[in-house]
């Protein structure tokens, strides 16, 4: 800031700093699971603050659009948190990806019609108070390009997660050369508006580079497998931030910049994690179509390849677990379907009280976003020192009486191990194996998102529990009970 700092300014640069600090510290309290809630707590009163900074700045403001605009988003988050289950927490987020991307693209739209539509290339159009730049006139159309994409993509992952839209991948003939295609307009329409064209015939490209890069949006986002979805939501969460960022630019927003890169760098970093935990590669995600394949090579685990399975009931499963000193449960998407989380909790607390150690093994990709089985828990009231991630708790398998698996399946594939020509080879994997005794909760031998057969099914020591994963563990707590 040169020359004379009015007290207004002051306050409201002030109020820019303290809410880029409170979203730093929230972010990295986000990071673990005891203090992820006072984290999210800290970064929901950033927000707030980087507003009201927002507001003092300006100084004379109409109140009322922006008061319409706080009570109805307010309402709507009140009402959204209230009836949406935790087990529809993956969709929400990814509803959450979109709004932040399409707000940062409307937010570019308006930056370009500010005032008049600009008569000159971007490069040469002051946005709002900031001076004409080149970095300005990228931003605004990044920030619509990239806003755009993450906010079709996320309604497409909406869809799929909540079974409105199949969540099979839609293998399009030629799609890459067709994506290849939308990215190139979206950024020579980009290009040109920046560097060459205003006026109408300016307006006339950012219309059409905004319905391309929506249209692409969705093409990214149509070949990706239901089961990769926690890859994609963090992925859409980064391109979410990056949108931000790019907004921050084109409006002269420092808070927004440096909460938009937060994001967008934290989102890289979790993409980055979910593909180290699936055994794939940024370079798959980025160009979509991973977890999919054109041929059907490598498929299988129908039913009928299983020759040796040993089925249980919940009786036998509990006279087994009567005697276990140590007990690490396995959540999977299973337990999130029918809601198992609590019966799992009360199962916990009943091997405690027999004088058992009680762990819970989480795998990053179990479920459909990340962190999915970990909020479950917590809605559960499972403590937290009994969760333990992938890293910290494969060590001990071969050193448990009993593993209790609930409706995950490819997480714990041995083949990922020791067949080399498997799909999932590579896949750092959860070795439920290695216990004494494994129990698999599940509706039936069918497989999972990466269509391969599960030796673990008919292992030695495993025992399927076939069945609705709460009515399985109802059926394991009821007869531990009247033992």
């Amino acid at each position: 800031m040169t020359g004379p700092v009015s007290t207004q300014d002051l306050i409201a640069h002030a109020g820019y700093l303290a809410s880029v600090l409170l979203f730093m510290f929230g972010i990295m309290r986000m990071g673990k699971v005891r203090t992820a809630r006072s984290g999210n707590q800290m970064a929901a009163g950033a927000m707030v603050l980087a507003m009201i900074s927002q507001f003092v700045e300006m100084g004379q403001i109409e109140p009322w659009f922006i008061i319409a605009g706080l009570v109805v988003g307010s309402l709507v988050g009140i009402i959204v948190s209230i009836k949406v289950g935790m087990t529809e927490m993956p969709e929400m987020v990814a509803l959450f990806n979109g709004s932040g991307g399409i707000a940062s693209a409307l937010v570019a739209l308006a930056a370009y019609a500010f005032h008049r539509i600009p008569t000159v290339p971007l490069m040469n159009a002051g946005m709002g108070e900031a001076p004409p730049s080149i970095v300005n006139g990228l931003a605004v159309m990044l920030s619509i390009v990239i806003g755009c994409v993450t906010f079709t993509g996320s309604l497409i992952a909406f869809g799929k997660l909540s079974g409105k839209v199949s969540g099979s991948p839609v293998l399009l003939p030629g799609r890459h050369m067709i994506n290849a295609a939308l990215l190139i307009m979206a950024l020579g329409g980009s290009v040109m508006v920046v560097f060459t064209t205003g006026g109408m015939p300016g307006l006339g490209i950012v219309v059409a580079v905004t319905v391309v890069a929506l249209i692409l949006g969705v093409m990214l986002v149509i070949p990706i497998g239901g089961g990769d979805m926690p890859v994609v939501i963090s992925l859409l969460n980064s391109y979410s931030g990056l949108a931000a960022a790019m907004a921050g630019f084109a409006i002269n927003s420092q808070v927004l910049i440096v909460s938009g890169s937060l994001v967008g760098a934290a989102g890289l970093i979790l993409t980055q994690i979910m593909c180290k935990a699936m055994n794939r590669s940024l370079a798959n995600v980025l160009f979509g179509g991973f977890g999919a394949e054109d041929t059907s090579s490598g498929k299988g685990g129908g039913a009928d390849e299983y020759k040796n399975v040993k089925a249980a009931e919940g009786e036998e499963v509990a006279m087994i677990l009567e005697d276990v000193e140590s007990l690490i449960v396995v959540p999977g998407y299973g337990m999130a379907v029918s809601q198992a989380q609590h019966l799992v909790r009360e199962l916990g607390d009943i091997m405690e009280a027999r004088g058992c150690k009680v762990s819970y093994a989480i795998h990053p990709v179990a479920g459909r976003m990340p962190g999915h089985m970990n909020v479950l828990l917590a809605e559960a009231n499972v403590p937290y020192e009994q969760l333990f991630e992938l890293d910290q708790i494969n060590n001990d398998f071969k050193n448990t009486d009993a593993v209790l698996v609930i409706g995950a399946n490819d997480v714990v594939n041995p083949d990922a191990v020791d067949k080399k020509d498997s799909p999932l080879y590579g896949m750092p994997v959860l070795n439920v194996w290695e216990a004494r005794t494994c129990f698999v909760i599940k509706r039936s031998l069918s497989p999972g998102f990466a269509a391969v057969k599960n030796p673990l099914f008919e292992a030695d020591n495993t025992y399927m529990v076939f069945g609705d994963g709460r009515k399985a563990v109802e059926d394991i707590i009821n007869n531990l009970k009247s033992s």
